[in-house]
């Protein structure tokens, strides 16, 4: 008999949780989680209708960028920046394989961690964003107008790119800081030697305010802790900008332990424009350094490399008043700077608490030499001097936290899996909710910058485990929608995230979509190889090379069949598509070719190389659907021997 009534219980206290959820949560009332609310009305795009955000995310271990749409959730397009990408022929055409040169050579894929959006004023222009490479120490920088990489740097004397890639509010710099430390210059020496020897390159990448092009102004060569993350100030601490560090014990093995011994490391403070005006008037040293430097243009869709041979070098102790340190418990991840640009916050891994500077403090610190030592020659300021506030015991494991723009901080929590918001000024925690799971970044629309849109917090999962259909061993992470619009966090939507994003930058799509390119003009068209017109369709032969100048509409290449190649030759198919109306792009695929399809956009020329191996009579199509008749869009090759005398012919509606 009790076990029935207890069973009664339930069912009652379930009927009511259903009739709540059903009849009392309107939209816009603040449930716990997504199971008590109506939280799918406030995610709902209708048929037809735009997505509020784009939401830009890192695609980690895939070395790309994707874009989402928010509220919805909706993947739109991943955009190749590291790695090739057969979709498009990124990184397997011969206008975009330069992009991948590097000193090391070709290398077509990295790890990419950190966008982040052009800015002026402190406010989000919408032009561009940078993305580091973590592997091949690289920035890229996308255009938004097209949504393609368009440049990609290399850095010297840099290893492991983490701390980046994070813009100053002018996008004056671009700055990027090395995780591992190494020998500067880099040669042969023990490993155990690494104490005292090994530098820590933070770079200062200039970008011209027209053009977007990028060059690396200095290098400031400090100490040889990890630099792990990074923030430029805001507002009233515009001019500067912030590092943690961890490793300050200099370990070179069994890191895990050894590199977790002092109480507290650093949250390096460099004065970005003291060092700006001593290298402009003449400070700072040149040394040799190799480095590639590659740049797409869209008016040639053309790549090209340049190799460097020079950096130069800041030594921090040569510029008073540039750096300082200040004591951060304990292996402190994230870095981030509130809006205003009074508070830094230090989230140490190791730490019960967050740690929060005051930019202010810091300055009075400075100003009046409350120094607890030094490390390397760089003045240590009083712990106690430059703190705003702690926020006791708010999670375990912190490591990211952005902002709302209303005086509030969100916090991710690694090991006790959830986001925290506390406020401002009095610490205080107002409100957390559990993610699943392990939580890394997190990300409100613009919050990084002076004006931050905060209506919703995306939190980016490192494990998913159940919250997905089963796909074998290997899951997509997850992200989840908050909405913060209110006093409370209110879970609004799961959705996978492709490779493992590590940080993600939002904007509002007003600010993009109005300026987002349909087509490439053709009369724009300035590619050496482009061909403007069926007439001009021609194949050529130099050597072993045989040049096909072709054209793509609707639903025919011109030409189509082609004779007079042989085994051995190099077949350059130079490829212009003639469309020049919005979302017609034209594919082209060749049999045996080891490399990619091409995805060509109207107006855009793009070059596929192919070496065919076999006589025979060789098919290639288009591989985008581009009409009724796309089946019937088709061309042959006939490939005769080495030795043949098969003179080059082509042509187009002819028997």
């Amino acid at each position: 008999m009790k076990k029935a009534i207890n069973i009664l219980v339930s069912l009652v206290m379930v009927a009511g949780l259903v009739s709540c959820n059903n009849g009392e949560n309107k939209k816009g009332s603040k449930g716990q989680g997504g199971l008590a609310t109506n939280a799918a009305e406030k995610v709902y795009v209708a048929p037809g209708e735009h997505d509020e955000y784009y939401a830009f995310f890192s695609g980690g271990y895939s070395g790309n960028l994707t874009v989402y749409g928010l509220p919805s959730g909706r993947m739109f397009k991943e955009i190749p920046v590291f790695s090739q990408f057969p979709t498009s022929g990124y990184g397997y055409s011969e206008e975009t394989k330069p992009m991948f040169n590097t000193s090391f050579g070709f290398v077509p894929w990295d790890d990419s961690h950190h966008p982040d959006i052009s800015q002026t004023g402190g406010k989000l222009d919408g032009r561009w964003i940078f993305i580091n490479g973590n592997n091949t120490p690289r920035i890229a920088r996308i255009d938004l107008e097209t949504f393609e990489t368009v440049e990609i740097i290399e850095l010297p004397n840099s290893a492991g790119n983490h701390s980046s890639s994070f813009i100053t509010e002018n996008t004056e710099y671009v700055v990027a800081g090395t995780r591992f430390s190494v020998p500067v210059p880099q040669r042969d020496m023990p490993i155990k030697d690494y104490k005292g020897n090994f530098k820590g390159a933070l770079s200062f990448i200039s970008v011209d305010q027209e053009t977007g092009r990028m060059g690396i102004k200095f290098q400031l060569m400090m100490p040889g802790f990890n630099y792990d993350l990074s923030h430029p100030g805001r507002d009233k601490s515009h001019g500067w900008f912030f590092f943690t560090t961890y490793n300050t014990e200099e370990a070179n093995t069994l890191m895990e332990v050894n590199s977790s011994q002092n109480d507290k490391d650093f949250i390096a403070a460099v004065n970005w424009k003291v060092i700006e005006d001593y290298v402009n008037n003449g400070g700072g040293t040149k040394m040799p350094a190799n480095y590639a430097h590659n740049v797409y243009d869209h008016d040639t869709h053309l790549a090209t490399s340049t190799l460097e041979k020079e950096v130069l070098t800041v030594d921090p102790t040569k510029v008073p008043g540039a750096v300082f340190f200040l004591p951060t418990p304990k292996s402190p991840h994230g870095c981030d700077v509130d809006p205003t640009g009074e508070y830094i916050i230090g989230n140490g891994k190791l730490s019960a608490d967050l740690t929060v500077h005051s930019f202010t403090k810091m300055l009075d610190a400075i100003e009046n030499k409350k120094f607890d030592g030094e490390a390397y020659g760089i003045p240590i300021l009083k712990f106690e001097d430059v703190l705003a506030g702690t926020v006791k015991q708010p999670g375990l494991g912190p490591l990211h936290t952005e902002f709302d723009g209303k005086g509030n901080a969100y916090t991710t929590f690694f090991i006790s899996s959830e986001v925290v918001k506390w406020k401002l000024g009095t610490w205080e925690v107002l409100d957390r909710q559990p993610v699943f799971y392990s939580v890394g970044h997190g990300m409100i629309p613009g919050g990084n910058s002076r004006e931050p849109f905060g209506k919703y917090f995306v939190a980016m999962n490192k494990i998913t485990k159940d919250r997905y259909l089963p796909t074998g061993p290997e899951l997509e992470h997850s992200a989840q929608l908050f909405d913060i619009s209110g006093d409370k966090m209110e879970l609004l939507l799961d959705f996978p995230t492709h490779g493992e994003p590590h940080y993600a930058a939002g904007i509002p799509a007003d600010i993009l979509k109005k300026n987002s390119k349909q087509f490439y003009k053709l009369a724009d068209n300035k590619n050496p190889y482009a061909t403007l017109s069926e007439a001009d369709a021609r194949v050529e032969r130099k050597g072993n090379e045989v040049h096909v100048y072709m054209t793509t509409i609707r639903s025919h290449f011109t030409p189509d069949n082609i004779e007079g190649v042989k085994v051995g030759d190099k077949v350059f198919f130079h490829i212009t598509n003639h469309e020049q109306d919005f979302d017609v792009p034209h594919g082209f695929a060749m049999i045996g070719a080891n490399n990619a399809e091409l995805l060509i956009m109207p107006g855009q020329t793009k070059t596929l190389v192919w070496e065919p191996k076999q006589v025979g009579v060789w098919p290639f199509y288009c591989t985008d659907f581009c009409s009724a008749l796309h089946q019937e869009m088709q061309g042959y090759v006939r490939v005769s021997p080495a030795n043949s005398n098969m003179e080059l012919s082509w042509s187009l509606g002819e028997d």
